[in-house]
């Protein structure tokens, strides 16, 4: 039963309860023993070490290992093919549980499997697939997407990076061309690299870094999500491997990512609304508690309610993502709401911490700064606006 299903037999409190059923999570018993397993992984070895992680601008060495461990890379990877086959749904829980430790790895983990997992189970071929999902799965080869260039942002067909065929290797091309606000491209072994092929085509391929054609030109410092190794590069005759597909359905994966970074905000969002309250509880004004002030009951009151729809609009998109229907509207309006949220969130948890929070003392002010960046990536809230009104107005 769909939001707009309620037929002329049937009253209003009926159509409501009906419409809410069809909202229960449809997570399997194997998926919430993963999330529990995830949240302890969060709680002990990431959220003690956001802030070392911010102020070395970089996550352990071994942290893809580590998340491999745990089932976080290639959690999208289809039982079918051997993976563990996790449904949106748990996906994005797992990116909001995440997000809630370390906003910066949640990002990169939800890109490796939104976008770079997807496009293996999607468009690569069974050489390719035995080649590298191996060492995906095992964390022994860390991940990263390349769409973004210095001219191609948000318009993304003015994708100038080119590929040549290579005389005699069927399959393999030279790539010139530049990548910039790549996440993971620092520390990346394995890309996926968006190129043009001829005036009108583009198409994908898997590049190998270890190359004299790859060249980091320089890490690009961002004021949050800064412990993702985020660059930009230089590509100058650098060998990839073609994985044939066209533009349009390699930009398609974006639906699901979208849902990733809407998921990621809503776990910005819980985190800061969690300590807020807390803190409002605690901290007294007046001879009297923040909490038991209207003003700040007023905020945490909007915090909570938009938080609500924020997981709704997540859970109802991947919901319909994991039922194989087409979702491009539907992560936009998550990832268009859950990232305004989450900056309206962590803006009304600087303003009732005062002082505190903004400074370094309160995780809250990394929060802030953390939750901008779902707002632009994955096209920014003006591109999921068009979306969602070219979907509407069809």
């Amino acid at each position: 039963m769909s939001l707009s299903a309620k037929t002329p037999n049937m009253n209003t409190t009926e159509w409501i309860v009906g419409s809410i059923s069809t909202m229960m999570s449809e997570i399997t018993t194997i998926e919430l023993e993963f999330l529990d397993r995830v949240r302890q992984f969060v709680a002990s070895e990431v959220l003690p070490f956001t802030r070392d992680w911010e102020r070395d601008e970089a996550f352990p060495e071994d942290i893809w290992r580590r998340l491999a461990k745990q089932g976080l890379v290639g959690m999208t990877w289809p039982k079918q093919r051997g993976g563990p086959g996790i449904s949106c749904e748990a996906f994005c829980r797992a990116c909001t549980e995440l997000a809630k430790g370390d906003p910066a790895l949640a990002m990169n983990v939800a890109a490796v499997n939104a976008l770079v997992i997807g496009h293996f189970d999607h468009f690569a071929s069974a050489d390719q697939i035995d080649k590298y999902m191996p060492g995906i799965l095992k964390g022994e080869i860390a991940l990263a997407w390349g769409l973004t260039e210095p001219d191609a942002g948000s318009d993304a067909r003015r994708v100038k990076t080119h590929g040549t065929p290579i005389e005699g290797r069927p399959g393999y091309f030279h790539l010139n061309g530049r990548k910039m606000f790549i996440t993971n491209g620092g520390r990346a072994n394995l890309m996926v690299i968006m190129a043009r092929v001829s005036e009108t085509e583009l198409t994908a391929f898997l590049m190998e870094t270890a190359q004299p054609g790859f060249t980091v030109e320089k890490r690009i410092q961002t004021i949050g999500v800064s412990a993702s190794n985020t660059v930009q590069f230089k590509l100058e005759n650098a060998v990839a491997w073609h994985t044939p597909c066209k533009f349009e359905d390699a930009i398609g994966l974006l639906d699901r990512g979208r849902l990733a970074i809407a998921a990621m905000a809503v776990g910005i969002a819980e985190k800061a609304f969690e300590l807020t309250v807390e803190y409002a509880k605690q901290r007294e004004q007046f001879n009297r508690r923040l909490a038991d002030m209207q003003s700040v009951q007023n905020m945490i009151a909007d915090s909570a309610m938009e938080l609500e729809a924020s997981r709704l609009l997540v859970q109802s998109g991947a919901q319909k993502f994991d039922r194989g229907e087409k979702v491009a509207k539907e992560a936009s309006y998550a990832k268009l709401f859950a990232s305004e949220t989450a900056n309206r969130v962590t803006n009304r948890a600087i303003q009732i911490h005062g002082g505190r929070g903004m400074t370094r003392e309160f995780l809250v002010e990394k929060l802030w700064r953390d939750a901008k960046l779902t707002e632009i990536g994955e096209g920014a809230s003006e591109i999921q606006r068009l979306v969602i009104a070219k979907q509407v107005l069809r």
